[in-house]
């Protein structure tokens, strides 16, 4: 049988038919002249794919990579060269350290241009090499097949991340007869049988085992094995920093998220396990508390390390046993065990979890409005497949603190620490699951670093609900300078706008809420408005700023610091 001869096509048209080929429905770009034919070429695919158009890179490549947590897909962002690419490396940078898959096509200058500093030219194989887990630039149009499907290949494989292509204007102008690739297939590791006998002979030898769940490629089958696993063995579960939808809070071995403002109780309970069992986490400094709670290179508790990432095992901490794993496979390998411990842990299960549901009661807080009572009603109010989105700052601890997360895509945060992710990521949500309730938590400043993306819902009619938390300050900051240079506050202050205001410009509701006892109707306001009109809607909480985080106030703060340094 001799093969039809593929049509001669432009480059933009080979890689954008790629792309449907490999399963994109939803890309985020903002345009650019660099990658003309792309942009040109969806025409041929309205209907399959939806190109949604951003305001600024970086809140275009945010999207990208909420869309890769969401799916488990790499997300797929198109920005223009120079000036986009660097706008959208926040992106990237988010997606490497979140082990989220996402690849960014950057248009470049013309190979006859290159190495001349041309217009807007950059050497992304230079500037993403740290932050990628390949980079690479397609200089031939007939090579666009291999490269896209090796893209997103590497991109899902292992420990999942981000992939960087350059697009050079002649690759995508010029034209080809090449035949496309089918879709690619992503490979599993399985755990072997050696190594899960020598897991539950360490389990059954441990009087105080902790299970940690964390990263990246967790479904809703592989959390219900985890918990059937854990009930079975007795292991009380924490997640690792906001990694919190890695498990079921509401499940009765859920002890709380591991990492930096954990509780006291659940910081001793990992402290005096006399081994940890760590499934998909790196362990990073976050959840470590600065590589402390478990020490690096060599931990005082036993440690069981399942990663999907051969490398990774033993590169910061030496395990006891190192597993090579994807999360999935390792969770559904667990069905088959059976514990053999023969001291009882029940009771350590129960104590942990008490002590998480006791953390879930509001903390005492200065001023007329608690944002404990506040998080605390959204937690009760909200249905358990919400989605609660943040960027980065102290307000990030409220949310984390109060709201029961319940498994994939009820949380989106970034654990790179990145701010401006909460409205992106948001959006990215409520364009993939219209029905679900979105909230997003926002920081006065944390928000206007993406605000301009309320275009995005505005334009998709995304009725999503916005809570910006205003204090007029670099809050996180400040809390850090005042426990290093107590009383010598200087350039973290800032006057806002009016919020309220702002988001009725992009045709959204908005109030502000200075009393606990008004939030409850002004946040089902917000919620009947957004379902209503399928537009965001903001909520403006006023506070005192001496309320720094739950459970602390500033002025603590800087007087055990000044204790401290006199």
């Amino acid at each position: 049988m001799t093969r039809a001869t593929p049509p001669v096509r432009n480059g933009g048209q080979i890689l954008v038919q790629q792309l449907r080929i490999h399963g994109v429905r939803r890309l985020f770009m903002v345009a650019g002249e660099s990658y003309l034919p792309c942009i040109d070429a969806l025409n041929e695919h309205t209907g399959a794919i939806q190109p949604i158009v951003c305001r600024q890179e970086s809140g275009a490549s945010y999207m990208a990579e909420a869309y890769g947590k969401l799916t488990g897909e790499p997300g797929i962002c198109f920005v223009t060269r120079g000036p986009g690419a660097t706008n959208a490396s926040i992106g990237v940078h988010t997606a490497f350290q979140d082990s989220t898959p996402m690849i960014l096509f950057v248009g470049q200058v013309g190979n006859d241009f290159c190495e001349r500093e041309a217009f807007q030219e950059i050497d992304y194989r230079r500037m993403f090499g740290q932050m990628a887990k390949w980079v690479a630039q397609i200089d031939r149009t007939e090579r666009i097949p291999e490269y896209v499907a090796r893209a997103f290949s590497v991109a899902t494989s292992g420990r999942p991340g981000p992939v960087v292509l350059a697009l050079p204007e002649d690759t995508l102008w010029g034209t080809a007869s090449v035949p496309d690739l089918p879709r690619y297939t992503r490979s599993q590791i399985h755990p072997g049988a050696g190594d899960l006998a020598r897991m539950v002979e360490l389990l059954d030898q441990a009087r105080r085992p902790f299970l940690m769940l964390g990263g990246s490629g967790w479904t809703r089958q592989a959390i219900e094995q985890m918990a059937s696993f854990a009930e079975r063995f007795e292991l009380p579960v924490g997640t690792a920093w906001r990694r919190l939808e890695c498990y079921d809070q509401r499940h009765p071995n859920a002890a709380g998220q591991v990492g930096w403002a954990m509780t006291p109780e659940l910081r001793q309970r990992v402290h005096d396990a006399d081994l940890v069992l760590a499934v998909g986490t790196r362990l990073g400094e976050a959840t470590t508390e600065g590589y402390t709670l478990i020490e690096s290179p060599l931990p005082r508790q036993q440690l069981v390390h399942v990663y999907p990432d051969p490398a990774e095992l033993g590169r910061v901490f030496t395990p006891t046993l190192g597993i090579a794993s994807s999360v999935a496979a390792f969770a559904g390998a667990l069905d088959a065990l059976r514990p053999g411990h023969a001291v009882a842990r029940g009771e350590a299960v129960r104590e942990a979890h008490a002590e998480y549901l006791d953390s879930l009661r509001p903390l005492p807080a200065p001023g007329a409005l608690s944002l404990d009572e506040a998080a605390a009603h959204v937690n009760a109010q909200l249905p358990p497949d919400a989605c609660v989105t943040v960027g980065a700052g102290n307000y990030a601890l409220y949310p984390h603190r109060y709201r029961q997360f319940t498994g994939p895509a009820t949380s989106l945060a970034p654990t790179v620490g990145s701010m401006g992710y909460g409205l992106p990521a948001a959006i990215s949500a409520k364009l993939e699951n219209p029905r679900q309730t979105v909230v997003c938590y926002a920081g006065d400043g944390c928000f206007q670093m993406n605000m301009q993306e309320l275009g995005v819902a505005m334009q998709y009619r995304l009725g999503i609900v916005i809570l910006v938390f205003n204090n007029g300050m670099w809050g996180t900051i400040r809390a850090h300078q005042e426990r290093e240079f107590p009383a010598r506050p200087i350039a973290l202050g800032f006057d806002n706008p009016d919020f309220t205001q702002i988001i009725k410009g992009y045709g959204g509701y908005g109030e502000a809420v200075e009393h606990t006892a008004d939030f409850g109707a002004a946040f089902e306001r917000a919620r009947a408005f957004a379902d209503r009109e399928r537009l965001p809607a903001l909520l403006e909480l006023r506070y005192d700023p001496e309320g720094i985080a739950p459970g602390q106030l500033l002025s603590a703060i800087r007087q055990n610091a000044l204790a401290a340094h006199s």
